[in-house]
């Protein structure tokens, strides 16, 4: 299997990018709820032809408190599988002089712990400001459980889904007509600053980790990552009823049967292309799963493609 990235121009990256939370958030620097703060490709409000545009409006915002909680739900078993597993790739390289190995992946485990305070301190701003209780899928420390019980290889690979899916995230922001709020654009853009780095060094990660792995539990991992898909899609389905409560308590106004239930398929396949489609149709994922198995590359692009299809047909 062959490594893509250099430890070196990976930490290098890493040192140059020098942003702090509190050059993001706080003294002044504050969400603007006059405005959507989620890209419409993931948001998907408009195809809601029975809410108004202030409550379109009030749906992209309650989807983006949904993705701060997410992304602090995801580090926290993120940041300990990245302590657990790069140990080895530290200290050998420490001992072995590969010294930007091992500060690489250093580099990576502070950072993801910054992103845990950067998404509690966008989380805590957005309550402030918008007044109304969105409720979130947890706790936390049980999902972390369940995720952490997998073979580590399926860890990494939802990982490498996530830090990729990022990218995604940020770019369609960027693409946007300029409407969105430039507070949590700022947000998606400085964490993908340090997401760059983290993929290509969780794919070096996710490649040591299946060296050591036969044919038979490499493909057990690969399926084993599938099913968490799959987990995380069936919790998915569960936000988009929070969801919808949160935007009936915040309008005052309650769906009828068929809104209710048009809502909720439309809100969950958005919900999906968000934390799941995006992810696993990036060409760089892919890639490294193509180097585990090609034939597994191919089963997960067709149902990535599927969520994409399913999402824009809805």
């Amino acid at each position: 299997m062959t490594r893509q990235y250099s430890f070196k121009d990976c930490l290098q990256r890493a040192e140059r990018i020098t942003w702090r939370v509190e050059d993001l958030i706080g003294e002044g620097k504050q969400l603007d709820f006059s405005r959507p703060f989620l890209p419409e490709s993931f948001a998907r409000t408009g195809e809601l032809d029975f809410l108004d545009a202030d409550e379109k409006r009030t749906l992209n915002q309650i989807r983006v408190h949904t993705y701060l909680a997410m992304f602090g739900l995801v580090e926290e078993f993120i940041l300990p599988f990245v302590l657990d597993h790069a140990q080895p790739l530290i200290i050998k390289p420490m001992i072995s002089g590969d010294d930007y190995r091992a500060r690489a992946f250093l580099a990576f485990a502070s950072e993801e712990a910054k992103h845990i305070h950067l998404f509690r301190r966008f989380r805590d701003e957005f309550v402030r400001g918008f007044g109304v209780r969105c409720d979130v899928i947890g706790p936390p420390e049980a999902i972390a459980a369940h995720v952490l019980a997998q073979p580590a290889l399926a860890v990494a690979l939802l990982t490498l889904q996530i830090e990729w899916m990022t990218q995604r995230h940020f770019q369609d922001s960027v693409s946007d007509d300029g409407s969105l709020d430039p507070q949590f654009k700022n947000l998606l853009l400085h964490h993908w600053m340090e997401e760059h780095q983290h993929a290509q060094l969780d794919a070096m990660m996710a490649l040591a980790i299946a060296e050591k792995l036969s044919k038979a539990e490499i493909d057990a991992a690969i399926d084993a990552y599938l099913d968490l898909g799959a987990f995380f899609d069936a919790g998915l389905k569960q936000q988009t009823e929070l969801d919808l409560d949160a935007l009936q308590r915040a309008s005052g106004r309650t769906l009828n049967p068929d809104e209710r239930a048009r809502f909720l398929t439309l809100q969950h396949q958005a919900n999906r292309w968000t934390y799941l489609g995006s992810g696993m149709s990036h060409p760089r994922f892919l890639e490294v799963v193509g180097q585990l198995n090609p034939e597994k590359r191919a089963a997960i692009d067709a149902a990535a493609r599927k969520l994409d299809a399913t999402i824009r047909r809805a």
